[in-house]
Order: structure tokens, then sequence, then C-alpha cells
């Protein structure tokens, strides 16, 4: 079983920055790509960030410039920099793993539980 346990969430101000981190435990034998989600209250879930286990990147329009995603592969941990944080990007932010629990080739889509993010003006 793979749990993915987020942190970071909180209350800041408009122009401030937060810092969310996401562990993966459990037995599995590898993590391909992390990333970070987002749903705000009445909307769909949205891709914020990825990344590779190569540390290739992507990106939404919206966050480019401000957010800056990264992982650290030996503590099996992705995590969300988030500068210059607008009330837009109040949500609650997801982590997303593709795990692979056995040398197989075959990869499972996992998520954490969620963390809240509010910007107020």
């Amino acid at each position: 079983q793979v749990q993915l346990v987020e942190s970071g969430g909180g209350l800041v101000q408009a122009g401030g920055s937060l810092r969310l981190s996401c562990a993966a435990s459990g037995s599995f034998f590898r993590i391909n790509v992390m990333g970070w989600y987002r749903q705000a209250p009445g909307k769909q879930r949205e891709l914020v960030a990825t990344i590779t286990s190569g540390g290739n990147t992507n990106y939404a329009d919206s966050v480019k410039g401000r957010f800056t995603i990264s992982r650290d592969n030996a503590k099996n941990t992705v995590y969300l920099q988030m500068d210059s944080l607008k009330p837009e990007d109040s949500a609650v932010y997801y982590c997303n793993a593709e795990v692979s629990p056995r040398n197989n080739g075959v990869y499972y889509n996992y998520w954490g539980q969620g963390t809240k993010v509010t910007v107020s003006t």
C-alpha cells in the first residue's frame, strides 16, 4: 500500500509564499511522475505542476514563473514552492504520484488527502 502525505498548506496574504511537501511511503518499487493538482470550490481539479524522476518539469500557464516544483528521489518527496501568491491560487492542493508497486512496468495513480491553501487580499 502506498500513501502520500501532504503538508505545508495554510493562510497567507497575497504576494506571500508557501511551500508544500508530499512524502510517499509504503512498499513500492519505483515512482515515476509526481505532481501537484488543485481544486477550488465549484471548479474541476486542475494540473498545477509535474516533475519526472529525471527532473523534467511541466507547469500550468497560470503558475509559470511563480511556482517551482522539485523532488528528492532519495526521500520519495515532492515539493511545491509557491511565490507571489494570488487570491485565485486559493484551493485544496493534492499530491499525485505514478507508482509501480513491483518491478513489472505497471504503474498506478495515487493521491494525497489534500492540503488547503488560502490566499487573502
